[in-house]
């Protein structure tokens, strides 16, 4: 009898708590779903530019599953490279092969590097006709005798599936440990009756959040400055720009996360519905963070991306510890996470209303 006493209670307690049985059924779909649509999406194609290769080699290359672009110079290809627009691009330089990587990316440098050589294994060679432009007329059998020079933009032959998902995984920790022990914290600071008490001062909503902001911020930016030079230093990830943006962007991913953490901690009553927003929140992020291949995702979903603070803070993490750029290529995303923090700040001051109107 008592055994079936706790049963129903356990059974009723479920049911009153209708976000929990909810959460319980729809978030492992929601998972799934994700997790089919990123995986289930089209393989990726490489984009390769040409620039007046031999014809034989060209027409091979068009047999082959890859976007090719073909430009009148090697300076039109590099500027395209320098962009992104291409991963790659094949040209001559004095009768020799050059095969130019933008390099960020270790498994579109692979897919380049395979198209590439079964072209050139199918009757294409490097050469069956004379190569002109830039190089000047090249004899054929010279070219084609001619082995491939590999050149990188960015990392090199050396450079490791690590080092290209380090910047993203920095983003992916710090967001998620700052938003669980930011919006855990807030929350205790509310259900222990400390928030309250604060409300009940002449203090401003306003001056509350801010407060706790820089209360929480102040800790959880060392933690956040321990992981980038704990990844950087010890761990040997690639840094080819400057440690002082990475520094910028994780703290300011990590505001983001902190003022998101204490807006979601307001609609949660407990620790647990606190970790309940984990496969709601973190987890969608986690798969348009840069983790897995975007291209390939269907274009409907990959708009889905622009949402998530975390993909902003990855592609500024990525573009200066892997590409070394500076101020210009990251500002965009720095101005957006700024707007999100600013975003979120606003909405906690909002949220407080239900506990005092000032």
């Amino acid at each position: 009898m008592r055994t079936r006493a706790l049963f129903i209670r356990i059974v009723k307690q479920f049911l009153r708590d209708r976000r929990t049985l909810a959460l319980l059924i729809l978030a492992p779909l929601l998972v799934l779903s994700l997790m089919y649509l990123v995986f289930n999406g089209d393989t990726y194609r490489p984009k390769l530019g040409t620039v007046q290769i031999p014809s034989g080699l060209q027409q091979q290359l068009e047999r082959k599953d890859a976007e090719l672009h073909v430009y009148g110079s090697s300076q039109e290809a590099e500027q395209a490279l320098l962009a992104r627009h291409i991963d790659a691009y094949l040209a001559l330089r004095d009768g020799v092969p050059i095969i130019r990587l933008e390099g960020s990316n270790p498994s579109h440098n692979q897919a380049i590097m395979m198209i590439l050589s079964e072209a050139a294994g199918q009757g294409g060679a490097w050469s069956n006709t004379t190569a002109s432009a830039d190089s000047g007329t090249r004899d054929a059998d010279a070219a084609n005798a001619a082995a491939p020079v590999t050149e990188y933009l960015h990392g090199g032959a050396d450079m490791t599936t690590f080092d290209s998902l380090g910047p993203v995984l920095i983003g992916v920790f710090a967001f998620f440990f700052v938003f669980l022990i930011a919006g855990v914290s807030f929350l205790k600071e509310r259900t222990s009756g400390t928030l309250e008490r604060l409300l009940a001062t002449p203090l401003r909503r306003w001056e509350v959040v801010v407060g706790y902001i820089l209360g929480f911020g102040l800790f959880t930016g060392i933690q956040t400055i321990l992981i980038a030079e704990y990844s950087i230093q010890v761990l040997g990830l690639m840094m080819t720009g400057s440690i002082w943006y990475v520094l910028l962007i994780t703290l300011l991913l990590s505001l983001t996360a902190l003022s998101f953490g204490t807006l979601m901690s307001t609609f949660a009553n407990s620790e647990f519905q606190m970790i309940q927003f984990i496969p709601l929140v973190i987890v969608p992020q986690v798969f348009f963070s840069g983790l897995f291949d975007l291209e390939t995702m269907s274009s409907w979903l990959r708009w889905l991306a622009h949402l998530m603070p975390i993909k902003y803070g990855a592609d500024a993490l990525r573009s200066v510890m892997i590409r070394g750029e500076g101020w210009h290529a990251i500002q965009g995303d720095i101005y957006i996470l700024i707007g999100l923090s600013l975003l979120f700040m606003s909405a906690n001051v909002l949220a407080l209303r239900k506990h005092r109107k000032i």
